[in-house]
């Protein structure tokens, strides 16, 4: 699965990340986009948001893409 870049990550979008306890797992989490903390155009794990509840995570993907 491609990770979307950072121009295609805004805050307010909702999205599927990967945790830090999940990476072996590889569970996701889904919800709303409030910060995005990496600052590079890309990343190979994902890029770094935090969500709406608090939750830390890197982006696996974009759930409602406009």
């Amino acid at each position: 699965m491609k990770q979307p870049n950072r121009a295609e990550i805004k805050p307010g979008k909702k999205v599927q990340i990967i945790l830090k306890q999940d990476q072996r797992s590889g569970k996701l989490t889904e919800g709303i986009v409030k910060d995005i903390l990496t600052n590079a155009a890309k990343h190979p794990h994902g890029i770094k948001v935090r969500l709406q509840n608090g939750a830390v995570g890197r982006v696996q993907a974009i759930v409602d893409a406009d």
